[in-house]
């Protein structure tokens, strides 16, 4: 049996964590990048998130996968190396491995230590795949190392769970510019994405605020994991969850209101939010069909075929694109 390797490309430099925060806490409108929602606690909450039943992303995105797999199969390359971005437990791109026949499987994640335990326990059931864990944050650029693979091989680059909307317009253009490069050059190379579409507002504002509040706690908790890296002394009490549509930028936002007047400090610093005050913590941008096969085309992919959740491509809910390089 093979053994996985492992790449830690990312290190956390705390300094440069607590200036990031601390800019953006201090900022005219405080915000924070969705990136700090994720400590070992908010990963847990997120996992608890898609198996309620108004989160509709996870569960619709593995339905197209299971109707449209085998279509998926006859346009992607054969023994292609399966470049999964975000792996998380790799979970999505292993139910993939029957119908795709990888010749190799590259995850990649900010932390390589959370894929150890997924990609050692994958090596098992899959022994003869040759396997890496790429430990990397690519939410500002985006570079494949060597360990990669040639890029002369055939590569299908996978992003799915619509994590494409976390970017703004302008930031998912250049990531999806840095994708269509680590395509490489192999004929019938491509990007297999997951794109949450444009609905009913009713829909998407319960999805990202339940009835039984886990996506609230999943954002409440940001509070103590800022004050854990930069020594703020942010209290829960003091903060709600609210999520909203704002149809001008066709975007769900995530915020925590102040529930009072009150000064949030840190060493060396302190801001003041009056009561309602809002930090901004996560934005998840919805796509229309055409538009977003605008903006792969933008980026330098070739015309997309695209599988939805119902019968006509335009009346559907979620999407995955298969995008040509």
């Amino acid at each position: 049996m093979k053994t996985p390797q492992f790449i830690q490309l990312y290190h956390e430099d705390l300094a440069a964590i607590r200036q990031e925060l601390l800019e953006g806490l201090q900022a005219p409108q405080a915000h924070t990048s969705p990136k700090f929602l994720y400590d070992a606690l908010g990963s847990r909450l997120f996992e608890a998130i898609t198996e309620l039943p108004e989160y509709y992303p996870t569960r619709t995105e593995a339905a197209i996968f299971q109707a449209h797999g085998q279509a998926m199969a006859s346009r992607v390359p054969p023994h292609a190396t399966l470049i999964d971005l975000g792996a998380g437990n790799c979970n999505k791109a292993a139910s993939l491995f029957e119908r795709f026949a990888p010749a190799r499987y590259v995850a990649v994640d900010i932390s390589v230590d959370f894929l150890k335990n997924a990609l050692e326990c994958l090596q098992r059931q899959y022994p003869a795949l040759d396997m890496v864990g790429i430990g990397m944050d690519f939410s500002s650029r985006f570079e494949l190392p060597e360990q990669a693979g040639s890029a002369q091989d055939p590569r299908i680059l996978f992003y799915p769970g619509s994590s494409i909307g976390n970017f703004t317009p302008d930031q998912a253009l250049a990531f999806l510019k840095d994708v269509h490069r680590a395509c490489g050059s192999a004929p019938g190379s491509g990007l297999l994405i997951g794109v949450d579409l444009v609905k009913d507002h009713a829909e998407l504002q319960v999805a990202y605020d339940d009835a039984l509040g886990v996506t609230a706690a999943f954002n409440r908790n940001l509070l103590p994991h800022i004050n854990r890296l930069v020594g703020s002394d942010m209290q829960l009490a003091d903060w709600r969850h609210m999520a909203l549509f704002n149809p001008q930028d066709s975007r769900i936002e995530m915020h925590l209101l102040a529930n009072r007047d009150l000064t949030v400090t840190w060493p060396g610093g302190s801001r003041a939010f009056a009561k309602d005050a809002r930090i901004h913590t996560e934005n998840s941008y919805k796509w229309t069909i055409d538009g977003f096969k605008q903006l792969l085309q933008e980026a330098g992919f070739a015309q997309a075929e695209v599988w939805t959740d119902a019968p006509h491509p335009a009346h559907g809910r979620f999407a995955v694109m298969w995008a040509s390089a």
